[in-house]
């Protein structure tokens, strides 16, 4: 036998009640404010956390107490009523109180199809999803006397008892069903999933049931204002109507649409009072709950009825032009308009993104490294992307891993796929930095570059020229071109990101390294450049035959004069740059990779660089294994490749002042940043500024001008940040570049971490992968010995992330904490970056104020 709880386990929802979201629910609060904005809504109760916490525990509220405020043989339904939606919950039974003599009196009132239907319905969902019985016992039959007594044998058998007569047993029994679903272990791992605590509580709203039936008109519906894909303005949903009378023999098969339309008959012609009131009812919705909402109603002998209101679910881009939207209509403010808007949600609208609606035929799965999508022809080599995109057609760059001599491949495909890698592998960086969908970790893909075939886990080969679809947003590669969505910068966008950056306390820079890269910073309103990565200007076929014969010069005076034929070509990006980005600052780091990267490895390779050189093939050879290294990573790169071999960073000095120099007096004075990579001693640090200083003086008297620079270091090793202070007694400015900073704390490849992270993450060994998040206990720490070492021994001492966390919302909320002055990030993670920095702002101000009430 059940408990009984009193009364005052169950509240009724009126106007004055006390009903609290976080006691009832989002959905019990949601129908208060409906009857307060004095909307027509059946009868309901509302039962709290605690009393359905009871019921799983086999207590109840007294049914046929519950079920006396409805009046009279009364039809009820039980709705979930989670505090978010997003948790979900059980789904609704309707119809509760129907038996024999419930059904024979409909059937009087309604006749016998509209009675029988409901009944039959009722007894299927109550075998279902109450008793859990056998679905395949209650398969939908067409409605009937025979196929009701069916029905009620066959629950019989099953439950070896017959079905419940008594309405307050069927509530009782569809309470405590519920309340247990809500407690089972399924549906707690999957509200937990979508963010819910583990001990987050179910309410449940008990109401009376409009009945959409009737000689006159009748039907249920739901209705919303706004198209769900875009956020423009557009009435859709549906209706079905259920009347029985003559509207009934003039629309058959009971569909109406909403509005007058062509496509058949409407809502809005045969009740168009009716259809008034919904209007209203959908802008008081909008105005009085600051929020687009979707009706769920019922025409109930031509009376309308409200049953709920729920936020309309929407894209990404939906979201962004509603909230926009009610800020320019003056219903929330901007600074709200701001706070609604997820920061990674901008990335489906800086990309092209595979239709959600369309079909999908996944081959592939991975790490989703660089959102967006776009189809093309597979291609296997840079070179077959250059020719694809010189005969402008789209292609898919397909590897095992990229390398830096790829670079001018990734720039030529639409899109990249490769089998190795991980959030911050040479591929996802550069595809990030370039706005290429990417995926990478392709477990199961295996590549022949010999035959020119791709084989899926699944067997299927695709071979070279076949069409494939990136999905960078879901890690997917697709057969075929998939059905897609254009990317949404439009005046909405740039508004939004507008009163973001009114808001945003944080300096926002782009990682960019080309001239089109500067041009997208621009356009995305970035506060400068934080990284120009100058190896990457390197790649093209004119400046890497340079850079070969610099590699293969046995003398100073030899590496000097073929440095000096890159020189007007740095010098030439450096203007542009400077141009591109006016009087906003421009960062520019040294040459880090080492020799290595820009010699070919292959047979072929070699081969082909000894004819351009007219070397020897075994000197080639020889020359490319001495340069080979155990661990690159940890080599001969950075500001140790700038002291063993100075004439690098002599020319790159002089390319930087004399660009300075032209673009000043073409426009405002430009002060360049000049950034000293992979730093771990003091001495290094002292060494290349006073050849840097050096060549400034020499530019300053062979070109008669005057200008100033900033010269810092990039913090990438643990001993550097350990060091801040005395590295800090040489530099104006401080750098982390957590990549690397991130392999070296761990010891860890990033190139190798996508083989096992999954793993780790999945088992807690790692809270998230700290290439992606930044990890703020260990890497974090470091962060802020340097930066307090830094500003303890230079107070003025700018401080700022170069990495890939400085894209990501949480390595932003560290950074603003420390008291960092920037981040700077790939240019199409800007706008994602300024948002998450807004975000953050104005969270502090709404603590502030609410601190002082």
């Amino acid at each position: 036998m059940q408990k009984h709880m009193s009364l005052a386990g169950f509240t009724e929802i009126t106007a004055s009640a006390d009903i609290r979201a976080d006691r009832f629910g989002g959905r019990a609060k949601c129908l208060q404010r409906l009857i307060r904005l004095g909307m027509p809504v059946p009868r309901t109760v509302a039962l709290p956390f605690d009393t359905v916490r009871r019921l799983a525990a086999g207590q109840s509220p007294d049914p046929a107490v519950l079920l006396s405020l409805f009046g009279d043989a009364p039809l009820v339904s039980v709705r979930p009523s989670s505090q978010d939606a997003d948790w979900g919950g059980p789904g609704a039974v309707l119809n509760i109180g129907m038996n024999d003599a419930r059904h024979a009196a409909l059937r009087e009132t309604l006749g016998a199809v509209a009675a029988d239907t409901v009944y039959l319905r009722f007894i299927q969902a109550y075998a279902v999803e109450v008793a859990r019985l056998d679905p395949d016992m209650f398969e939908e039959e067409t409605p009937g006397t025979e196929a009701i007594a069916k029905a009620l044998r066959s629950y019989e058998e099953e439950a070896d008892e017959p079905f419940p007569q008594d309405p307050a047993q069927q509530l009782a029994e569809v309470l405590r069903s519920m309340a247990r679903a809500w407690e089972g272990t399924t549906a707690r791992l999957l509200r937990q999933a979508r963010g819910a605590p583990a001990d987050a509580g179910l309410g449940l709203v008990v109401q009376r049931m409009a009945m959409g039936l009737g000689p006159a008109e009748s039907g249920s519906g739901v209705i919303r204002f706004v198209d769900a894909a875009t956020g423009c303005k557009q009435i859709a949903g549906r209706y079905l109507s259920q009347s029985l009378g003559r509207a009934a023999l003039e629309n058959p098969d009971g569909v109406l649409f909403l509005t007058r339309d062509s496509r058949g008959p409407a809502l809005e012609d045969r009740c168009p009072d009716l259809f008034a009131d919904l209007l209203r009812h959908g802008e008081t919705c909008r105005r009085r709950l600051h929020e687009e909402m979707e009706i769920e109603f019922t025409i109930e002998q031509g009376c309308l009825w409200i049953l709920d209101a729920v936020r309309v679910a929407r894209s990404a881009r939906a979201d962004v032009r509603i909230a926009v939207t009610l800020a320019q209509d003056g219903i929330i403010d901007r600074d709200e308009a701001v706070m609604r808007i997820e920061p990674r949600a901008l990335n489906e609208l800086l990309h092209s993104q595979v239709d959600p609606d369309g079909p999908r035929d996944v081959f592939a799965s991975g790490i989703a490294a660089s959102p967006g999508a776009a189809t093309g022809r597979i291609v296997f080599t840079s070179a077959a992307a250059q020719a694809h995109a010189a005969r402008g057609e789209d292609c898919v760059l397909v590897r095992r891993e990229t390398a830096p001599e790829d670079i001018r491949g990734m720039h030529a495909a639409a899109a990249v796929l490769t089998e190795r890698g991980g959030m911050t592998s040479h591929a996802a960086v550069i595809a990030r930095g370039l706005g290429l969908p990417c995926v990478v970790g392709v477990s199961g893909m295996v590549l022949d570059p010999r035959e020119r075939t791709l084989t899926a886990a699944d067997g299927r080969v695709f071979r070279e020229g076949d069409t494939i679809t990136v999905d960078g947003r879901m890690g997917e590669a697709l057969v075929g071109a998939a059905p897609m969505l254009a990317p949404a910068l439009d005046e909405t966008f740039s508004t939004l990101l507008g009163w973001a950056e009114e808001a945003c306390d944080l300096g926002i820079r782009a990682n960019a390294d080309t001239p089109a890269d500067a041009r997208i910073a621009r356009e995305f309103g970035a506060d400068g450049i934080g990284l120009c990565r100058t190896e990457h200007m390197f790649f093209e076929d004119d400046r890497l035959t340079v850079m070969r014969e610099m590699i293969f010069a046995n003398t100073p005076a030899d590496r000097s004069a073929a440095l000096e034929q890159l020189l007007p070509m740095q010098r030439r990006d450096f203007i542009d740059l400077f141009e591109i980005m006016h009087d906003l600052p421009v960062c520019i780091r040294l040459f880090d990779p080492p020799l290595h990267e820009f010699l070919p490895h292959s047979r072929e390779g070699i081969r082909e660089l000894a004819d351009a050189l007219d070397l020897p093939v075994s000197r080639v050879a020889r020359r490319v294994e001495a340069l080979s290294e155990f661990n690159p990573m940890l080599g001969m790169r950075g500001v140790r490749l700038g002291i063993t071999v100075p004439e690098i960073y002599d020319m790159q000095a002089r390319a930087i002042f004399e660009a300075t120099v032209e673009a000043s007096r073409k426009g405002a004075p430009v002060v360049p940043e000049i950034m000293i990579p992979l730093v771990s001693a003091k001495r290094e640090v002292e060494m290349v500024k006073a050849r840097v200083d050096a060549v400034a003086a020499a530019v300053r008297t062979e070109m008669d001008a005057e200008f100033d620079f900033r010269l810092g270091v990039m913090v990438e090793t643990p001993r550097a940040a350990l060091r801040a202070g005395e590295i800090a007694q040489h530099a104006a400015f401080l750098s982390f570049g957590t990549n690397d900073l991130t392999q070296m704390t761990y010891g860890l490849s990033r190139d190798d971490a996508g083989r096992f992270m999954g793993a780790y993450v999945t088992q807690g060994v790692y809270p998230e992968d700290p290439f992606h998040t930044l990890d703020v206990d260990g890497v974090g720490e470091l962060l802020l010995i340097g930066a307090e070492r830094g500003r303890a021994e230079k107070p003025d001492l700018v401080l700022s992330i170069c990495g890939e966390h400085g894209g990501n919302a949480e390595s932003i909320a560290f950074c603003r904490a420390a008291g960092f002055d920037y981040v700077s990030c790939s240019p199409f993670r800007v706008p994602v970056a300024r948002l998450a920095a807004a975000r953050l702002s104005l969270a502090d101000r709404i603590g502030d104020a609410q601190g002082r009430v």
